[in-house]
């Protein structure tokens, strides 16, 4: 059921709406951070950006890949920030507020006055000389889906990734997150959280030792789940660690945390680590040489290629 952001509002209108947020998060952050950092951000603060649009998937008629449709509608709203020199890319992935972004009231906000009105015309003229951006900027939600296809080579080994995770059983999830775990620098005990029988509610344990040689004990959940982790769950699993002692958690699972669960995750003095199916993706790339998995390298050509002369 499409959440009633879409339904709602037409695809301009929301991303009228996403601009000022990106603004408000960059500066919640320093002003500067990666795409999705800020992403992050919004999903966890948002008043106006409801939290099941963020994380709404849908499915390509053509490929049958899953897309969010939240994704193309922030990477349009920074394109006419960029335009209106609200941002800037000091580095690929990150965004960094400029002096105009820095000092705009966002309460007298508006996207199409303050931002549409000067990157249209910069956006079309981009359009005429560049064959690889839409000559109509004006795309339907239709053609977000096809826009879909244009990216999906890039992340196609993180599609596989996930629906390999979701595949496994809970046991072999739970191997899985103990071996990422390893990877990060926890020495796993085997003797504890093993076992799925009487293992208290954790699926691993291990230590981890700091610089200053200071040993911590670490708990591990691991959840193969389709639907959001709620609060709940972190509320045992925070019970769970109390048997063992335990000075740290994380909590991995395949879907995602409700902001709820977030919350109930960073109280108290043990904060539990919370990695969800993205973050998945990204620590298994970091890690690849540990985690059975081949990078393939490639390169990007810079703007000297691109130039006209």
């Amino acid at each position: 059921m499409k959440p009633d952001f879409i339904v709602n509002y037409t695809k301009k209108e929301r991303e009228d709406l996403i601009m000022p947020e990106i603004i408000r998060c960059l500066r919640a952050l320093g002003g500067f951070a990666a795409r999705k950092q800020i992403v992050k951000e919004m999903r966890e603060t948002s008043k106006i950006i409801p939290e099941d649009y963020i994380d709404y998937v849908e499915t390509s008629k053509k490929t049958g890949n899953e897309y969010k449709r939240f994704d193309f509608q922030f990477n349009f709203s920074v394109k006419h920030l960029l335009y209106a020199d609200f941002v800037k890319i000091p580095h690929r992935g990150d965004l960094e507020l400029t002096e105009k972004g820095r000092n705009i009231d966002l309460k007298i906000f508006d996207s199409q006055e303050m931002v549409r009105s000067i990157s249209r015309p910069l956006w079309e003229e981009n359009s005429r000389k560049n064959k690889e951006i839409r000559e109509d900027i004006v795309i339907s939600d239709n053609s977000e889906e096809e826009m879909e296809l244009e990216n999906v080579n890039n992340e196609n080994w993180k599609i596989e990734l996930s629906k390999a995770l979701k595949a496994f059983s809970p046991q072999k999830f739970e191997l899985f997150s103990r071996r990422l775990v390893s990877a990060m620098g926890v020495d796993i005990d085997e003797s504890i959280g093993i076992q799925r029988v009487a293992d208290g509610g954790i699926d691993g344990f291990g230590y981890i030792t700091s610089g200053d040689f200071r040993t911590t004990r670490v708990a591990i959940q691991a959840k193969r789940w389709e639907g959001k982790v709620s609060s709940p769950e972190i509320d045992k699993f925070r019970g769970a660690m109390d048997k063992y002692n335990s000075e740290f958690g994380i909590f991995i699972t395949t879907s995602d945390f409700t902001r709820n669960a977030i919350e109930a995750s960073r109280i108290g003095s043990r904060v539990i680590t919370l990695i969800n199916g993205e973050e998945i993706a990204d620590l298994v790339a970091k890690y690849g040489h540990k985690m059975d998995i081949t990078p393939i390298t490639t390169y990007e050509l810079g703007e000297f290629y691109q130039e006209d002369n």
